[in-house]
C-alpha cells in the first residue's frame, strides 16, 4: 500500500484550516482560554492520550499519524469530543454554498 498523507489539497490552505479549527473550537468551548499555539499543543497532547487509552499509541509511534486508518483516527476524534471536525465540515459547506450563488 502506498504512503498516505493527511494534508490539504492546496498547502497554502493550511493556515486558513488551522484558523477555522481554532475558531470553531472557541465556539465549542474547547480552547481553554489559551491562544492558538497553546490550543494546538493541548490538542496534540490530548490526541495522544486518547490513542494510548485505545491501545493505538504504539502504532502511531511506529507508522505515524499520516498512516493511521480513517477508522482509527475517527475513534480518537470521537473520544475528543467529536464535534470539532463535524462543525468544521458544516462551516466549509456553508461557505461553499454561499459563494456558489
Amino acid at each position: 500500500m502506498g504512503r498516505r498523507r493527511n494534508r490539504p489539497v492546496l498547502p497554502e490552505a493550511q493556515g486558513a484550516l488551522d484558523a477555522l479549527k481554532y475558531e470553531v473550537a472557541q465556539e465549542l468551548g474547547l480552547t481553554g482560554g489559551g491562544g492558538e499555539e497553546e490550543f494546538r499543543q493541548n490538542l496534540e497532547r490530548r490526541k495522544f492520550e486518547v490513542a494510548q487509552e485505545l491501545g493505538l499509541a504504539d502504532k502511531i509511534a511506529t507508522v505515524g499519524w499520516p498512516n493511521m486508518t480513517s477508522r482509527e483516527c475517527g475513534m480518537i476524534g470521537g473520544r475528543l469530543g467529536g464535534h470539532l471536525g463535524g462543525q468544521m465540515v458544516r462551516r466549509m459547506i456553508q461557505f461553499a454554498e454561499a459563494h456558489m450563488r
